[in-house]
């Protein structure tokens, strides 16, 4: 197969990627290589379809540029496509007091970011909103939003094709050379032939590179997001989007509860070291990717540093009763049997050599190639300017 420019990963950032690129050059031929039977099958069908607001990202950062900017953008791209979403908003609490010069931090942050709206609320103003939510003080943030980004993607799948482009669904690559005129890509089908190759492969996307790079000093560390949804006669207990104050030293915003786009209410997700790259279940093993990320000198190092979070966010995958009580920090009402397991999902988290887990958006750029090696949460919120932001990047002769 002949093509200018093939995407590898057909998840929302290689999706809007290949949008641009369609838009940018509406005479060559773009490819997206997609190894699953339908798209966004991974992180981004397994999240929690939270616009974000940019909020947590330090200024001036890649996430923080990317997610405010996406945002503007995921949000004129609903409104001219009708995909439906709701600007609900959210709360991030302090149930401490040690949490309040946190909770401050990051209401400054969201300022210097440019957040409009955002109120810092005491307890009883608090309790107006959410009177069932228990905290001593909170921000709230109204620009923060819900969605289905399975949606966005069909969309974006849709006009992709309706430019010109292709997408191959159920096709694996298993090499990438660029010794000769093209960059050649092996597939499980057949081959391509381009002369750029953009790496969107969320989970894989540092065996990918590698296959182009040979060894990268940044390692793909799968956490698994465990969920629970809320019954049906728990529903009242909750109105907004809530959020614990994140602890700043750890890449993930802690259990919270997040209203779906669809109905309904999902608590979690926690973050528990996956033992497979795609392992929803706690039982999923593979034994190669397992001993990949224990044996990773960087793991290793996050492991030591973790290691009483990482067993009491274990403990809680294995003990609904433990998981329950997290969330009664926030909602002291919520019991066990308002619990229903739901599906999970896992994020795709970049640990360098050194124990460094990536806080920020990272991408390796060659002169025929662009890996996106590290690309989570807001990554969703953030795809359509990261799509853009690579589309303008790309050169061809």
């Amino acid at each position: 197969m002949q093509a200018d420019i093939a995407i590898v990963g057909g998840g929302i950032v290689g999706l809007a990627t290949a949008y641009y690129l369609t838009q940018k050059f509406e005479d060559k031929k773009i490819v997206v290589l997609e190894k699953e039977s339908e798209l966004a099958f991974h992180q981004t069908g397994n999240n929690s379809g939270v616009i974000h607001s940019g909020l947590y990202y330090k200024p001036g950062s890649l996430k923080a540029k990317n997610c405010i900017e996406g945002y503007n953008m995921l949000i004129d791209f609903c409104n001219e496509n009708k995909i439906p979403y709701d600007l609900c908003g959210k709360l991030v609490v302090a149930t401490d007091k040690s949490e309040l010069g946190r909770l401050r931090d990051l209401y400054d942050r969201g300022r210097e970011n440019g957040l409009e709206g955002l109120e810092l609320l005491d307890k009883e103003q608090i309790k107006e909103i959410e009177p069932h939510l228990a905290c001593i003080q909170g921000i709230r943030v109204p620009q923060t939003g819900i969605i289905d980004y399975k949606v966005v993607c069909n969309k974006l799948a849709e006009k992709i094709e309706l430019s010109g482009g292709d997408i191959h669904l159920n096709t694996l690559v298993r090499s990438i050379d660029d010794s000769g005129e093209e960059v050649q890509i092996v597939t499980n089908k057949s081959f391509v032939e381009c002369k750029m190759v953009i790496n969107c492969a969320g989970l894989y996307s540092d065996k990918v590179a590698s296959m182009h790079l040979g060894n990268i000093d940044t390692k793909i560390i799968p956490f698994r997001g465990e969920y629970y949804e809320l019954t049906t006669e728990a529903e009242h207990l909750v109105k907004h989007l809530i959020y614990p104050v994140p602890d700043p030293a750890f890449p993930f915003l802690g259990v919270h509860f997040t209203r779906m786009i669809s109905g309904g209410i999902e608590a979690g997700p926690n973050a528990v070291f996956a033992f497979k790259k795609e392992g929803y279940k706690r039982t999923d093993f593979d034994f190669k990717e397992f001993f990949a990320s224990l044996l990773w000198p960087g793991f290793q190092k996050v492991m030591f540093k973790y290691w009483k979070t990482g067993l009491g966010e274990m403990y809680r995958s294995f003990n609904k009763k433990a998981f329950t009580k997290a969330l009664q920090r926030l909602i002291p009402e919520i019991k066990e049997e308002h619990l229903v397991e739901s599906p999970a999902g896992v994020r795709a988290q970049a640990c360098d050599r050194t124990g460094g887990l990536l806080d920020d958006f990272k991408l390796i750029t060659e002169k025929r190639a662009i890996h996106v090696i590290n690309a989570p949460s807001p990554a969703a919120t953030s795809s359509l300017s990261i799509g853009k932001t690579i589309a303008d990047m790309v050169k061809l002769d």
